[in-house]
């Protein structure tokens, strides 16, 4: 699977953004999807999941609420969708998949090439 990100850029906060996720194969619909953040300097850190027919979704603490996972198997496409920005989410976001649903990165298969976030005070 070949996952290419999209969809970052420059926000103020409070604003939104929504990340596209396109993955290439047949067996998109199979994996469970997530995206992950790097700010500089920090390691890697899980954003949110969603299972492989998007019935269950999982956020981490920092985002519940603010941020919305959800996947279209037909376009073979995940969405990130981001609400109430905070300098905070400054990162680079990448998305990934993978065979089970996990909060760390070691699980996950494939990884996308990443799209910066930047947002502004």
């Amino acid at each position: 699977v070949q996952l290419q990100a999209f969809g970052g850029g420059l926000v103020q906060a409070g604003g939104s953004l929504r990340l596209s996720c396109a993955a290439s194969g047949r067996t998109f619909s199979s994996y469970v999807m997530g995206w992950f953040r790097q700010a500089p300097g920090k390691e890697r850190e899980f954003v949110a999941a969603i299972t492989s027919g998007g019935g269950i979704t999982y956020y981490a603490h920092s985002v519940k609420g603010r941020f919305t996972i959800s996947r279209d198997n037909a376009k073979n496409t995940v969405y990130l969708q981001m609400n109430s920005l905070k300098p905070e989410d400054t990162a680079v976001y990448y998305c990934t998949a993978g065979s089970r649903l996990a909060t760390m990165a070691q699980p996950y298969d494939y990884w996308g090439q990443g799209t910066q976030v930047t947002v502004s005070s």
